[in-house]
């Protein structure tokens, strides 16, 4: 399951970078970074859930999903919002 997940991030990443080329939208460090460490959060928090429901902890899987979660979406939407807001500007 993970392997697919793999190609599926993979792809994704090469098509948000191909979407940037095209509409020559440049993104700073800071949001790179943000989208990164979002993701990779995000990715966390998800094998956790489904590893604890595997292990029959359902209520770990949900704090589990609470705790980091959270900070996760949030670092995702602020490193859209920011690229968003410069594009904006700029326009």
């Amino acid at each position: 399951m993970w392997f697919l997940i793999g190609i599926a991030i993979g792809a994704a990443v090469l098509g948000i970078v191909a979407l940037l080329r095209t509409k020559k939208i440049a993104l700073t460090w800071y949001e790179w970074v943000l989208g990164i460490i979002g993701m990779g959060l995000l990715l966390f928090t998800l094998q956790n859930f489904f590893g604890s429901f595997a292990e029959l902890e359902s209520k770990a899987a949900y704090v589990f999903l609470i705790i980091p979660g959270i900070p996760a979406v949030i670092m995702l939407a602020l490193a859209w919002q920011l690229a968003a807001r410069r594009q904006s500007k700029s326009a």
